[in-house]
């Protein structure tokens, strides 16, 4: 059977019911797999900070600061300069990411049965990347494979780390957002989102958020 938003939300549940939390004070899913059919998992969404972060991903810049109103975190895990390595638009888009997005429309465009159909985000450099320049900033989304059925466009986004709380909510729209697009330029209708993660996570801060 596969599981959707409410059996993830009963599980964090149930961990925080039980006090099970990992060695480093979370409550922690290894290993999720389920259909993100619901755009938070736990809080509320903030759709002006959600337009502005893809409006930043849309610009394919590697510096925080040419986002409007740069978040903490992300001025955190910068370097000195502010650049990262997370921007998501640039990790699709850009020709120095090897055309992503180009290349999967085309792949569906030739065989839309394909399996092939996936935008790569991370690298195997990422274990170098993620510190240079006293930066803080390794990738957490690993690949997103998108699967033309009956007439619909669905996507099986894989990632290594995912908040379930903030983290969760902005991805799931950076991922419709992708989507979306996608169908458009294919001209077939939206499928689903498929979330798999190795580590879904909820910190200790955000515990007060699940209500039994």
């Amino acid at each position: 059977m596969q599981l959707r938003v409410k059996d993830i939300k009963d599980e964090f549940k149930r961990l925080k019911r039980e006090h099970l939390v990992n060695e480093a004070g979370l409550l922690e899913i290894l290993g999720a797999s389920f259909i993100a059919d619901e755009e938070s998992i736990f809080g509320t969404v903030n759709y002006d900070y959600i337009s502005k972060e893809i409006a930043w991903y849309k610009s394919k810049s590697l510096n925080v600061y040419d986002m409007e109103n740069p978040p903490t975190i992300w001025k955190q895990i910068a370097s000195s300069k502010g650049e990262i390595n997370s921007n998501y638009g640039w990790c699709i888009y850009s020709k120095d990411n090897h055309n992503q997005y180009y290349k999967v429309l085309q792949c569906l465009l030739k065989n839309p049965n394909s399996r092939q159909a996936t935008m790569i985000y991370t690298r195997p450099t990422m274990h170098e990347d993620a510190i240079k320049d006293d930066m803080y900033d390794f990738m957490c989304t690993n690949a997103v494979t998108y699967s033309l059925r009956n007439g619909k466009l669905h996507c099986t986004v894989q990632m290594r780390s995912n908040d379930a709380v903030y983290g969760y909510k902005n991805d799931y729209a950076w991922q419709r957002f992708v989507l979306g697009e996608l169908a458009k330029d294919l001209r077939v209708e939206v499928g689903d989102i498929y979330w798999q993660v190795a580590s879904l996570h909820i910190y200790p801060r955000h515990f007060k958020l699940i209500e039994d």
